[in-house]
């Protein structure tokens, strides 16, 4: 198999720029995997309310004031700032504070006998942390409402303590989901999305140096006078660019489980191989287009870089598609990352293995596939025009 060693000893030439990529991606992929796995499973595991930071400006100086004062302080941190309209709409400006607060002077004369009396207020528009602090303030002053309504005479000293007792007690508070918990596969979904990078570049480089080399004119002639048939020569470099993908997809496949092996013994990893070995594919097309198209080799790693870091940075393999505005996803569902990316972060969620839950996982890998088809079609058609180019 003459054509095959020979596809060999070309990639083998390209191994050590290929093994740079390879050994800086995968350190990549494992350290941001981890590192957004570990986020990820704290923020499920717990919520805790930060405090805000807000500017508190009293004319007046109350019991009943310093007791809601006291309370402001669970849910908030005062900072100091003179009593200034531009020092103020400077701080909030530049987020040193989110919030201001403002007791107007016979606020608490006017509340004591049942006025209808607001704080005055300014905040940062539509923040959660202007909300959460407007609920705050709205229990608090609620419910002193109700102990001035019903109890005549009450001393701001007696109502402060009725206030303090009643907003101590708290609630504890479990949420529960019907049926399986997924299971923690944040890692292996981050890593077979920071894997749609690695490979796809890992196969360009070898793809290209492939083609470039092997259809080079002047051994284009030698081959077409040595004692091979066309269909003996193109079914050796087909096995070739088999084995080189395989090889690829394997050794990175096998550093997820190597690393990620405790949560690997599931459907959920079987599913992000087969998805992975579909893009596997759908890259090699990719990459037999690009070796088609490219007649120099310093033009290949300007190519790949444009290609790989193009289609990742659309298609969720770098930003969340959560954070990615709607219209560039729309873009982005014209290429083959955005459906493996897609069919990842589903898999991810399974807890139930039926028809019903697989069918958009088995559409995304099938797009794919036919983005593979349309990739190896258009290669054909390049291919066959370079040849009669080069002949």
């Amino acid at each position: 198999m003459p054509v095959f060693r020979l596809c060999l000893k070309i990639l083998k030439k390209q191994l050590p720029i290929m093994l740079v990529y390879l050994i800086v991606f995968l350190v990549i992929s494992l350290i941001m995997s981890s590192f957004l796995a570990k986020e990820q499973l704290q923020q499920d595991r717990l919520f805790t309310q930060a405090k805000s930071n807000i500017a508190f400006i009293s004319k007046e100086n109350t019991p009943l004031v310093d007791g809601f004062k006291q309370e402001l302080g669970r849910v908030a941190n005062f900072i100091e700032l003179p009593d200034e309209t531009e020092a103020l709409q400077d701080a909030l400006y530049f987020r040193s504070v989110t919030y201001i607060l403002r007791v107007p002077e016979g606020f608490t004369d006017s509340f004591m006998q049942g006025e209808n009396v607001q704080l005055e207020k300014t905040a940062v528009p539509d923040s959660i942390s202007s909300t959460y602090l407007d609920l705050f303030i709205d229990q608090y002053f609620n419910t002193a409402r109700l102990y001035v309504q019903q109890m005549e005479n009450i001393s701001q000293e007696s109502l402060v303590q009725y206030l303090q007792s009643d907003l101590a007690v708290s609630a504890f508070v479990e949420l529960k989901t019907i049926g399986d918990q997924p299971l923690n596969q944040n890692f292996a979904n981050y890593y077979f999305n920071f894997l749609a990078f690695s490979l796809l570049s890992v196969l360009i480089l070898g793809m290209g140096a492939l083609l470039l080399v092997f259809y080079d004119t002047d051994l284009m002639r030698r081959n077409a006078c040595a004692p091979l048939s066309s269909s003996s020569v193109n079914l050796q470099f087909i096995l070739a660019i088999l084995v080189f993908t395989i090889l690829a997809w394997s050794i990175m496949v096998a550093f997820c489980l190597l690393f990620n092996y405790k949560n690997s013994l599931n459907l959920n990893t079987l599913y992000f191989v087969i998805n992975s070995l579909v893009f596997a594919v759908c890259g090699t097309g990719i990459s037999f287009l690009i070796g088609n198209l490219v007649k120099s080799h310093n033009a290949i790693p300007a190519v790949n870089n444009v290609v790989t870091l193009g289609l990742c940075f659309i298609s969720g393999v770098f930003v969340p598609m959560e954070l990615i505005a709607d219209s560039v996803l729309r873009i982005a569902s014209f290429t083959p990352t955005y459906w493996f990316v897609k069919a990842n972060n589903q898999i991810a969620k399974l807890t139930h293995f039926d028809f019903a839950n697989l069918e958009p996982i088995f559409t995304s890998m099938l797009i794919q596939i036919c983005f593979a088809l349309a990739f190896f079609a258009a290669a054909l058609v390049a291919n066959k025009k370079r040849r009669f180019e080069d002949v």
